[in-house]
């Protein structure tokens, strides 16, 4: 795990100013405190800041080829890079060290732009090649890792892990990131509480969205970023349950088998919940000691989950460890407001932060559950939603809208209450498509208070937007029509790259510790997506499928 940066002339071949640039590279010090290194050549600076993992003592970057026309800095994890070495050199690359950096370099002269389809992991990376005149970034599938980038008036191109290092550059002639504000990212922060991809809080500042890369060549203009991969809930896999549990469980230690390759202390986030405690279980039976865990726990009986963890630590005797987090635990908030760069509302940003800061002090790489409410069907509001679609699918739209518009507007609310009886909100999620109904649901504030909420100047600024067009863009490229699916793949969009994967990048990057998420394997996503949605919600059960598989392995309380 590492801090990426850099400077890049689309326009011609300026040299980068080399204090600007460690500028930047300084400014993400705590995602790399073990080696930090800059590269400037005509045109192109790049910076790297390196939390060492792999191949600790010749993994250092910027990494180049043979000939050092190309070069690259890379965050993240390859975890099939020594199956992609031997096939490498079958084709003639040379290899100098055993870093998964190198088979970056080398794939990329092999297979060019589609290199990234070969690649199973957690990445963010960037390379120049020099020969084809060339710049290249491309981020994972799933998001787990970020990129930004931004392109100056004056033709620069910035670039990194977080938006701190684009506003730390201060170029010649006063060229910097401008730092205006975009008022639709005001409205998908106050709808989403996070900024939705690519949209960033300034407007001249992107993310590279999940699964897309973007090529540049110099002297050319700078496109748009190309998709080159996609989830396809086609859900028509035949598989019985037996079968499906068994393939679970191996898809399942293919997954953190991979990730526990380090040549570093490793341990493991255990909240008590069904997917880190399946993750526990699996690093158990795949580990010759025992493995290293870290809780949080509650002061607030209502959120306090630690005597499940415990159930599991003492079932797989790990060396487990825990710290409480006091409900009014609020001094970390200018904290979190640095880490974050820009507007963010998710408070268990707190306690997240604080078991990466427990885990830090015992190991350098931990694997967490995060991703199992997305891909297992977890979520309560999952439940619900497919009750509210079954009442919506029974009446035709040009009754159910009117009807249930009218009855939602009437009824009195009900705020207090579990979402089950606040019918008020029922009502107003059957007058709408379940799009719509689903936006609403997750939305922080609704359409009417942000609208109270916002000036006259921010509204005519919006002309109109709405975050729900964020869900519109995704629904309409889902390809699938099974009502789980559709919020399943909305909710991997948006919600887990926007909010779970953001939160878990600044809060164990804070403390230089790198968290791998083995339910977030994209090969694991990919079969999960052909299974039929009975699988993962039945009846008022979530992930079922998940529950059944690990049914040998847990105690009944934490199932």
């Amino acid at each position: 795990m590492c801090g990426i940066t850099g400077v890049f002339d689309t326009r011609g071949s300026r040299e980068p100013d080399r204090v600007a640039l460690q500028r930047m590279n300084d400014s993400q010090l705590h995602r790399g405190p073990d080696e930090g290194s800059l590269h400037i050549e005509p045109g192109v600076g790049f910076g790297h800041r390196r939390l060492s993992i792999i191949d600790v003592a010749t993994g250092q970057q910027p990494l180049f080829n043979e000939d050092g026309s190309v070069v690259v800095v890379f965050n993240g994890e390859i975890y099939n890079y020594q199956e992609l070495i031997p096939e490498l050199q079958a084709a003639g690359h040379r290899f100098h060290t055993k870093s998964d950096t190198e088979v970056i370099v080398h794939a990329w002269e092999q297979w060019g732009e589609a290199c990234v389809e070969r690649f199973r992991g957690m990445f963010a990376f960037v390379l120049w090649d020099r020969n084809r005149q060339t710049l290249f970034m491309a981020r994972d599938r799933m998001g787990v890792k970020p990129l930004y980038y931004a392109l100056l008036d004056d033709g620069t191109l910035l670039f990194g892990s977080e938006l701190k290092s684009l506003l730390a550059y201060r170029g010649p002639h006063g060229s910097a990131l401008k730092r205006d504000i975009d008022p639709l990212a005001i409205e998908e922060y106050f709808a989403l509480g996070y900024v939705a991809e690519p949209r960033t809080v300034f407007r001249q500042a992107r993310k590279l969205p999940p699964a897309h890369a973007l090529a540049i060549r110099r002297g050319e203009p700078v496109r748009e970023p190309r998709e080159y991969w996609d989830v396809n809930f086609t859900l028509d896999n035949p598989i019985g349950q037996e079968d499906a549990c068994a393939e679970l469980q191996r898809q399942l230690q293919e997954s953190v088998r991979l990730r526990m390759i380090s040549e570093v202390p490793l341990g493991a986030f255990l909240s008590g919940g069904v997917d880190s405690s399946a993750v526990v279980a699996t690093m158990a039976g795949l580990s010759d000691g025992p493995v290293n865990t870290c809780s949080i726990a509650f002061d607030d009986p209502k959120f306090n989950e630690s005597e499940f963890a415990a159930m599991v630590a003492s079932r797989y005797a790990t060396n487990h460890r825990v710290e409480t987090v006091k409900s009014d635990d609020f001094d970390l908030i200018d904290t979190l407001a640095r880490l974050y760069d820009e507007p963010y509302a998710d408070s268990s940003a707190i306690p997240t932060y604080r078991v990466c800061q427990l885990a830090r002090k015992h190991v350098t790489v931990a694997l967490s559950g995060d991703g199992g409410d997305e891909t297992f069907g977890g979520y309560r509001r999952y439940r619900l939603h497919l009750m509210e679609e079954r009442m919506r699918s029974a009446l035709p739209a040009g009754i159910r809208q009117p009807l249930f518009g009218w009855l939602g507007r009437v009824y009195p609310k009900a705020d207090w209450a579990p979402r089950v009886f606040r019918a008020k909100t029922t009502f107003e999620g059957m007058s709408r498509t379940a799009v719509e109904a689903y936006f609403h649901s997750v939305s922080i504030l609704r359409g009417p208070m942000r609208a109270r909420l916002f000036s006259p100047a921010l509204k005519r600024e919006l002309a109109g937007y709405s975050a729900q067009e964020v869900f519109d863009f995704h629904a309409g490229r889902a390809r699938t029509e099974d009502p789980l699916a559709l919020i399943q793949y909305l909710d991997l969009k948006t919600y887990l790259v926007g909010d779970i994967n953001t939160k878990v990048d600044r809060a164990s990057m804070a403390h230089s510790l790198e968290v791998r998420e083995p339910l977030m394997d994209h090969k694991l996503i990919e079969w999960l997506a052909t299974l039929p949605s009975s699988m993962k919600v039945r009846g008022q059960e979530g992930k079922f499928l998940l529950k059944k598989a690990m049914e040998p392995q847990l105690p009944d309380d934490v199932l």
